[in-house]
């Protein structure tokens, strides 16, 4: 038997034993009780949460294609109750303990506006399919932190048995499309405790998931993700690039960041860009592991699926990503809740533990992820003493011309510093999908660097 195990690992190559995908006889729920990406097709008991009828692909009347902005197909909706600091504890059970602390502490200002739940997550007929061939063929290794590179096109677990899974699943869910995504004014700005509003920074951003071009031969088959940013404000930053490679075995290939700086003229190596190193174009309000709530390897955590619940997220956020005033967003202690919609939804619960001899500033962190997108959701993390430190809202809304669930707008709270951001706001340039994606020969930092700064 140990000479079978090990024999093994020599041929896949594999130090430590993979955790097997699902057998072909679970399988067969996608598509029946199971939505193809893994959701339970089914409502709720209560009618709360409807069943999942294929998602929004029809647009509104008003939407104006490749404007970079859309419109939001629920704008004459009402909500159907209030949350706030007097009922907060009738709803407990379905909110965040950030949530409830943001109910609690403001209970003159924040509430939550719920309003009819809608299943929008629509995908591409290849990307389901695609995920449906993943859940008989994907494997974790490395304990869970690594994949193999023949999983591509489609969510890898989408019946999902570790929190290692889930989280592979918020990596690699679906919102570029088959190129990318650009922005040309993503903005990123801090509120501090005194409700003093600073734009941390004004850039232009590219985000391509090469794990989804399945259909080209010039990418890194183990690269399953890629951005950089320019930043065009504040001054004193103005031309500094920022990239960022990920791949699907990080134990092999780690994390590759890059910087520019101008006044350097030189493209160099940042092996900081990772875990709990502060994000200084958001203002060091997110660090570099929660960027879109997680980002980066997961070898420093123990990741436990808790199981499955009904909560209320921000979703079909059409109002806050594409339509609210952009200095109106803002109060004092938090995002302006009249731009804010709330829904319920079942999400994952994955609970991150710190693991023993591992360092970082937080000792145990929550995810709630939607189970329609594993994007949409909320995210809690508790410092070393197990105070709550930090609560992120990640916003989600469906591109329905584009069949893609997009989830990158988001809210952070720091509750030690009493500060909050609002991180990849859009609103003055609007998000873009290129119809085509960009030579391997064009994505080296040396030429990104040489592009951009010949504009």
């Amino acid at each position: 038997m140990k000479f079978q195990l090990a024999l093994c690992a020599a041929l896949s190559g594999i130090t430590t034993l993979s955790i097997a995908a699902v057998s072909p006889e679970e399988a067969k729920q996608l598509g029946n009780e199971l939505t193809p990406f893994g959701a339970t097709k089914a409502g709720n008991a209560e009618g709360t949460i409807p069943a999942y009828e294929g998602g929004l692909t029809t647009a509104p009347a008003d939407f104006k294609p490749d404007s970079g902005f859309w419109a939001d197909p629920f704008k004459d909706e009402k909500p159907l109750f209030r949350i706030d600091a007097s009922n907060v504890d009738q709803y407990a059970d379905k909110l965040s303990d950030g949530q409830k602390h943001l109910l609690k502490k403001n209970p003159e200002t924040w509430y939550m506006d719920v309003y009819p739940s809608h299943r929008t997550a629509a995908y591409p007929q290849k990307v389901m399919e695609a995920t449906v061939r993943n859940a008989t063929a994907c494997n974790t290794y490395n304990d869970g932190l690594s994949i193999e590179p023949e999983c591509r096109g489609g969510l890898p677990f989408p019946i999902p048995k570790t929190g290692n899974e889930v989280m592979w699943n918020q990596l690699l869910r679906y919102k570029n499309g088959p190129t990318a995504t650009t922005t040309t004014s993503s903005n990123s700005w801090v509120i501090d405790s005194n409700g003093t509003i600073t734009k941390a920074a004004e850039q232009a951003t590219f985000e391509e998931f090469p794990y989804y071009q399945t259909d080209r031969d010039d990418r890194d088959p183990e690269m399953y993700a890629r951005v950089f940013s320019l930043n065009k404000q504040p001054a004193r930053r103005a031309g500094e690039v920022v990239g960022i490679n990920d791949y699907l075995d990080p134990t092999k290939k780690p994390r590759r960041a890059w910087s520019y700086t101008p006044g350097q003229r030189r493209v160099k190596l940042a092996p900081e860009f990772a875990y709990d190193t502060p994000v200084a174009s958001q203002g060091g309000v997110t660090l570099f592991d929660e960027l879109q709530m997680f980002a980066g390897m997961q070898d420093r955590f123990d990741f436990k699926l808790v199981g499955k619940k009904e909560m209320y997220i921000p979703y079909n956020a059409y109002k806050f990503n594409f339509e609210a005033d952009q200095m109106d967003q803002f109060s004092d202690h938090h995002a302006n809740p009249k731009y804010e919609r709330w829904e319920l939804h079942r999400v994952y619960v994955v609970e991150a533990t710190l693991k023993p001899g591992m360092r970082h500033v937080y000792s145990k962190r929550h995810y709630y992820l939607d189970e329609d997108t594993f994007g949409a959701g909320l995210y809690d993390a508790w410092d070393q003493e197990g105070n709550l430190y930090r609560s992120m809202f990640l916003s989600g809304v469906q591109l329905y011309d584009k069949q893609i669930p997009y989830a990158v707008k988001n809210v952070i709270y720091d509750f030690n510093k009493g500060m909050y951001g609002v991180i990849n706001d859009g609103l003055k340039g609007g998000f873009r999908i290129p119809k085509e994606a960009l030579p391997e020969r064009q994505m080296n930092a040396e030429a990104i660097v040489s592009r951009i700064t010949q504009r």
